[in-house]
């Protein structure tokens, strides 16, 4: 029986690494009846860490998907993982999420990769709840918490529960129980019986003010986003719950608010409110814009093509992850609109290809279940494409649409790889294959001057796990050579130069001469090219040909070989000759430019700098702050949470490679951290050449 797609509610759980996304999921799992018993991250027996590393190093590495019921409505829920190394899978999970509800430690509160995640959230207009897990733990604070989610990510929080208590249940006045805001009353958690015992009582005496006040900043903040709902407030000084809700939804689906729930998943407190405001506040895929794209076609490209939630409308899916083993490739699509049906043709619109839909399956982490077919709202995977990738449309073939496809960073860590046998090399070459369409963030490529097959991603965690999935799902022998940093390379500073070609061959003469200004562009890691020429220096077709001549040059590289970054190229002039200016002439004054300008305008060598962010016992700061500034950091924010210290520096790449042992050495096991990359800088001592 197909579902209500008002009742259907996709959404991603997001979080730093370590706030509880897996623990929460697996009590939601629990508590909708979806499994019969929790598992534990620390016994590796959780439903969706099921690929051996996840359970062997208690942390999640590829977004895992499944489904739940809960109150009448389908969640199709995807947990994402917090390291900053496998941004990929989160950036590309809340690219077809249609909610997120976003989890925060009450201890270490907003970290490095929670702002990350918010900002990818934003980016794809994503509402979301927000969940303050851990609140029994020593440090817990809701108050600060809630604080730096509206300073930190400038967002609009407004709770919509209180905990009664913080800190360890045994500690007098510890975390025991949650006050709704909404209903006024006081919710306590049986342990004993896994928290699916609710105790609903009076909100205590020596709360009822706190309560009272809170609640108070609730309706006034939701009374400002509503006329009828302003209008009842003025009148009465109050709200119903009812109509608290129906605002509340309002303004979440709208990116106005977002309400705060708070509790301990390890505990069993407050994770049923989360799943209820999962269903009452956010969107459902009707709820949110009609997706929107272009005709493949370049004649009808300037006309947006737009797909409701309907299946009456022409089928409409995008490729979000692809799970590659030895046996087949598993293509999981998100249905914004039409019916999927097994054993059907449907168009690639990048390639122009159509692809074959043999089997559709309802993924329930690392079990399925086939289906005949799959509707808008669903996500599903799928097996048969041959050509497709992360990021492509699949629609009907009558009706095409090509949607916006999924960004990712670039690969900031390199690495050699060989096989142990020259027997095994186009195994390898296939396996990287393999790994490269699964996942985006990582590169494999021929390196032209040494013959080395070389690998990228975005940390050395990243690079770890790839090689041992590559030894134990593929069967790989292989060695591999010590990481190193991937640098670009630049000029500091604006010049402009001539290239010049002309050669007599054969009796008859080539010539081009080109003036260019090569100069830097900050914050814009493209490379363009400006053409600046009047339409009568030299016929269009040339100077279009110019233009891709001087791209296709930039492309190459810079002096050293590393891609270049952060360039712009101006056509300033042009010396022509008619039926002496050739394309090959052209190509080889666009070379001899470029060549010029990075000689004469001393190219120099950029690295990738990254954000880190260490939190560490107030004891180990000197620790750990010396040992940043013997790896030239600068420190440039320290900031208390709780009885830990979160130290955020800026730091070279190529002086963090074993910091993980380091830091842990430092603290006895204590400091956590955390790195992105941040942006390239002039590399300070540069690799010998």
């Amino acid at each position: 029986m197909a579902t209500d797609i008002q009742k259907i509610r996709n959404i991603g759980i997001i979080a730093h690494i370590d706030a509880g996304k897996t623990t929460t999921t697996e009590r939601i799992l629990f508590y909708a009846g979806e499994t019969h018993r929790m598992g534990d991250v620390d016994d590796g027996t959780t439903v969706t860490d099921f690929d051996p590393e996840e359970a062997k190093r208690g942390i999640t590495i590829y977004s895992a998907a499944i489904s739940c019921k809960w109150d009448g409505h389908t969640v199709n829920i995807i947990d994402t993982p917090g390291h900053v190394d496998f941004t990929a899978e989160v950036e590309r999970s809340l690219r077809v999420l249609d909610g997120g509800v976003v989890v925060f430690s009450a201890v270490e509160g907003v970290e490095a990769q929670s702002e990350t995640v918010w900002r990818q959230a934003d980016k794809y207009h994503v509402p979301r709840v927000c969940f303050i897990n851990k609140m029994d733990r020593i440090g817990a604070g809701f108050e600060r918490v809630f604080n730096q989610i509206s300073e930190r990510l400038r967002a609009n929080p407004v709770a919509v529960q209180l905990p009664i208590g913080e800190g360890p249940v045994t500690n007098p006045g510890g975390f025991r129980g949650i006050i709704d805001l909404i209903e006024m009353k006081a919710l306590y958690f049986d342990r004993e019986a896994q928290g699916t015992k609710i105790d609903v009582q009076p909100i205590p005496e020596d709360e009822q003010l706190r309560a009272e006040e809170w609640r108070s900043r609730l309706i006034d903040a939701i009374a400002l986003t509503d006329d009828e709902a302003f209008a009842i407030y003025d009148a009465t000084g109050d709200l119903p719950a009812d109509q608290i809700i129906r605002v509340l939804r309002k303004a979440v689906v709208s990116y106005q608010l977002q309400p705060v729930f708070c509790g301990s998943s390890l505990d069993y407190i407050g994770v049923q409110p989360v799943l209820d405001a999962v269903v009452r506040y956010l969107p459902s895929p009707n709820d949110v814009p009609p997706v929107e794209g272009r005709n493949p076609n370049p004649k009808k490209a300037d006309k947006p093509e737009v797909r409701k939630p309907s299946e009456k409308e022409p089928f409409c899916g995008l490729v979000f992850k692809i799970h590659a083993d030895e046996h087949a490739e598993l293509y999981f699509v998100r249905i914004y609109s039409g019916t999927l049906k097994s054993r059907s043709r449907m168009l690639n619109p990048r390639t122009g290809a159509k692809e074959l839909i043999s089997q559709i399956w309802r993924v329930q982490a690392d079990s399925r279940e086939a289906l005949d077919e799959a509707v808008c709202g669903d996500i599903v995977g799928i097996v048969g494409p041959k050509e497709s990738v992360t990021g492509d449309t699949l629609c009907d073939q009558q009706n095409p649409i090509l949607l916006e496809s999924i960004d990712f960073p670039e690969s900031v860590i390199s690495m050699a790889i060989e096989p142990d046998s020259s027997a095994d090399r186009k195994k390898l070459e296939n396996t990287l294959r393999l790994m490269m369409k699964q996942d985006p963030t990582f590169t494999a490529k021929i390196s032209e001057e040494t013959g080395q097959t070389i690998i990228s991603g975005m940390g050395e965690l990243h690079l770890e796990i790839i090689s041992k999935r590559m030894e134990r799902d593929f069967h790989m022998k292989f060695r591999t050579h010590k990481p190193r940093v991937t640098y670009r390379e630049t000029v500091p500073g604006k010049i402009e130069t001539e290239g010049r070609f002309d050669r007599q061959t054969q009796g008859s003469r080539q010539f081009a001469a080109i003036t260019v200004v090569v100069e830097p562009v900050q914050n814009d890691t493209a490379l363009n090219v400006e053409n600046k020429l009047k339409p009568n220096a030299m016929p269009i077709e040339l100077q279009e040909l110019l233009v891709n001549a001087l791209r296709d040059e930039l492309k190459g590289g810079g002096v050293v070989g590393y891609p270049l970054i952060n360039l712009k190229v101006t056509v300033k002039d042009v010396e022509y000759h008619e039926g002496e200016t050739t394309e090959v002439a052209i190509r080889a004054a666009s070379a001899d430019a470029i060549r010029r300008a990075l000689h004469d305008g001393g190219a120099v060598l950029l690295e990738p700098i990254m954000k880190l962010e260490v939190v560490t016992p107030e004891d180990f700061v000197g620790n750990v702050s010396a040992d940043l500034n013997s790896r030239r950091a600068i420190i440039v924010n320290t900031e208390l949470r709780g009885n830990l210290v979160a130290l955020t520096a800026e730091v070279a790449l190529s002086k963090m490679f074993g910091y993980s042992n380091d830091v842990r050495s430092l603290s006895q096991g204590r400091a956590s951290f955390s790195m992105e990359p941040l942006r390239y800088d002039v590399a300070l001592n540069p690799p010998d050449m």
